[in-house]
Formats: C-alpha cells, structure tokens, sequence
C-alpha cells in the first residue's frame, strides 16, 4: 500500500510538474511574441518618424525661465513671429511666385526674426535678447491636437529667449499647421490637407490613427501595409 501511495504522489507531482512547465513554456512564447509585436511596432514608427521629419518643418521658441512674466513674453514673441511670417512670406510669394520654401525662407531671415523677437522682449521691459537658429533638434513624442508626432530629430526654427530655461512652446510651419491660440490645440482641415499632401498614406494614418495604426503592426507587421 505504501508503495502505491508513493506512485499516485510522484505522478500528481509529475502532473503539477509538467503544468507548471507548460504555463512557464506559454508564457515565455507569449513573451516572444509581444516583444517581436513591440519590436515590428518601434521599427515602424521609427521609419515612419525618418520619413516625417523629412517633410516636416517645426517651430520652437524657448522661454527666458519658468516665471509667469517670461512665459507671457514667450507667447507674445511667438504671436509676433508668426504673424512677421505669415506677412513677410505672403508678400514674397506675390513679387516671386518662386520664392523659397518655408525651411530655407527661415534662414535668410534670422535676423529679421531675432529683430521681431527682441521688439517684443524690450517692449515688455526686459533687457535679455534673442538667438533664433535654423536646428536640428530631439523632440518628444507630441499629441498636437489630434496629430501625432513621434519623438525623435526635426529641423525647427528655434528661438531662444534670454537664457531659454524655461518651457517651450512648438508648432509646424510647415506643413502650415501653426495655431496662435495655445488653449485651443486643435489642427485644422486646412492644416491637415497639407500634412495629407506631403505624406505618404500610411504615414498620415500614422499620425492620425495612432492607436489603430499600432495595433494593426502589432499583429500583422508588413502585411498591415497590403489592406
């Protein structure tokens, strides 16, 4: 009898055994497979990325510090440059229909943009400067309204204010998809026509469908291209 009590505990722990192996064994092949899901998803959104930056062109102005009077100052610098722009760039494509794109219009016009910039500093009553550069420059992942825009490099206009330690505030020129009311961040049909025109269709889907487009990587990798 004592025998037989031996047997049915070494097979029960043979069975738990093997149970256990089999929940271990499912789990690391689940492992596997979410982990090459994340992968064919970070490789997608970081080619898609490659590809946006390539068509995309940001703006970022750098506050003086953190203080309610240099964040003030930095949105009335960002209204004055943009408006500058929208005018001076308007003007330049009536007397030259040729006239250069957004990218290359900032770099001839530095200076007129740190000009616009320090009017605004010295009209507010302070005394720092202004450096406005043509950069390539690391940005975070970015919801902007309903548009995504994943993290990585982006050449931007960039305009620093006094010692620029303070929060930033960014827009894209270009694609035209700049707005000037900070609390309303929200791209509009018109801005978003031009984003569609400058992408590829699944990068637009990529920064209009986010959720949807990371699922459909998820569980299908290249074939989610072929729908």
């Amino acid at each position: 009898m004592g025998y037989g009590n031996d047997y049915g505990i070494r097979d029960r722990i043979r069975q738990m055994v093997c149970g256990v192996l089999a929940i271990c064994i499912a789990a690391l092949l689940t492992g596997v497979l979410v982990q090459r899901g994340i992968d064919r998803v970070d490789a997608k959104m970081e080619e898609t990325q490659k590809a946006l930056a390539g068509e995309v062109f940001r703006f970022h102005v750098l506050a003086n510090s953190d203080s309610e009077e240099d964040q003030a100052v930095k949105l009335k610098v960002r209204d004055a440059v943009l408006a500058y722009m929208e005018e001076s760039m308007e003007q330049e494509l009536e007397d030259k229909p040729d006239a250069p794109e957004t990218r290359a219009w900032a770099e001839s016009h530095l200076e007129e943009l740190e000009e616009t910039a320090d009017r605004v500093i010295e009209e507010a009553g302070y005394d720092y400067g202004s450096k406005a550069e043509v950069e390539t420059v690391y940005f975070p992942d970015k919801l902007y309204g309903d548009v995504f825009f994943p993290r990585g490099d982006y050449e931007a206009l960039r305009i620093r204010l006094g010692k620029a330690g303070g929060h930033n505030w960014w827009c894209v020129l270009y694609p035209n998809l700049c707005f000037t009311n900070a609390t309303c961040a929200v791209v509009s049909d018109e801005g978003k026509a031009e984003l569609k025109e400058a992408l590829t269709a699944e990068e637009y889907e990529m920064v209009t469908a986010t959720s949807d487009f990371k699922i459909k990587w998820f569980f299908f990798g290249d074939h989610a291209s072929e729908d």
